[in-house]
């Protein structure tokens, strides 16, 4: 694992013209990051399937390019399919192939992910969108694996890995009745999570300064350097986006600074309207406290006059007096300034 994790650290992660830095969205020496390359360096070893989850934007398929980038696979291709586009005949033919005259416009025959994929990796990203009919047909090609094209009879044996992943919880969905739970036992022999990038903070200078670097070089620039309040203010946030809305954050930063320091009112209003609103939360004070304040602001307003506040206050008189002397109120009323 040590050679793929200096490709990985070497490496870069989504950026200017579709450009691919997978690097960077790995990285961090939190605790949780820790873990998840060592699992991904046990799994890497193993032939089995592995399910993936965790946030949009948290990387799930930088995690499935590791492992295939670390297995014996590596040599050979990992496809990734995004399977919210799949659905009716078009899942038969982009993941096992279809022959010639199958349906209409099928003028020639077509392999398929899966056979393309032969020897390598196929990396299913968000399996939770398939349809019943489509899990159906993904597990039997689990099961058997084998696939039999669009159109065709005899099964083709295929031999290629497959990793999966999801942002949604399927333990729900096959509660719910939306999920096969024998796709699901299929699928999660060994599951992952990978953190969302709110759960480790401290990986979040390391993350911004190499976004950074690689942003330098895109735009054959000098390399720009965060200010302390904009490292705050990232800090502070809670980045429901993930890396991915980082990595964009940082580059809006990156345009929009004049100078070589970025500085916290260069990055992106979503940043910065979020890390005011947690600045101006008020402490949160007991029932008690907020009652005696309420009960002492009526009785300034009504200048002393109990009659006047309980009314104000919605409570009857005897009350209200039980009240200021539980609070020791009395001798304390003071004038409206």
């Amino acid at each position: 694992m040590k050679n793929d994790g200096d490709r990985i650290q070497s490496g870069r992660s989504m950026g200017l013209m579709g450009k691919v830095r997978a690097a960077p969205m790995l990285l961090g020496d939190s605790a949780a990051m820790r873990t998840l390359r060592s699992q991904i360096e046990m799994v890497a070893s193993r032939n089995c399937t592995v399910l993936i989850h965790g946030e949009t934007g948290a990387g799930k398929e930088l995690v499935a390019r590791a492992i295939h980038g670390s297995s014996r696979r590596s040599g050979k291709p990992i496809i990734p399919i995004d399977c919210t586009g799949l659905h009716d005949s078009l899942f038969d033919s982009q993941l096992f192939g279809h022959q010639r005259g199958a349906f209409t416009g099928a003028q020639q025959s077509t392999i398929g992910f899966f056979r393309a994929a032969e020897g390598g990796s196929i990396f299913l990203d968000e399996v939770g969108e398939l349809d019943a009919l489509a899990q159906g047909k993904l597990l039997r090609c689990l099961q058997e694996r084998a696939v039999v094209p669009l159109g065709g009879i005899w099964p083709i044996p295929v031999d290629v890995r497959v990793m999966a992943a999801t942002h949604r919880d399927l333990r729900k969905m096959v509660a719910d009745g939306r999920f096969r739970l024998d796709l699901y036992y299929r699928l999660g022999v060994v599951i992952l999570e990978v953190p969302p990038l709110r759960h480790r903070p401290e990986d979040i200078e390391m993350l911004a300064g190499m976004f950074l670097v690689d942003l330098a070089s895109d735009y054959q620039e000098p390399i720009k350097k965060l200010k302390p309040a904009a490292i705050e203010r990232l800090k502070g946030y809670d980045w429901p986006g993930n890396v991915r809305e980082l990595a964009n954050a940082i580059e809006h930063a990156f345009v929009f600074c004049r100078g070589d320091q970025i500085d916290a009112d260069d990055l992106p209003m979503g940043q910065q309207e979020a890390s005011t609103a947690q600045e101006v939360i008020l402490p949160v004070i007991s029932l008690a406290a907020s009652e005696r304040e309420l009960i002492l602001r009526a009785l300034r307003h009504t200048g002393g006059n109990r009659r006047e506040a309980a009314r104000l206050l919605e409570i009857e008189r005897h009350r209200l007096a039980r009240k200021i002397e539980r609070y020791g109120l009395e001798g304390r009323i003071l004038p409206m300034v």
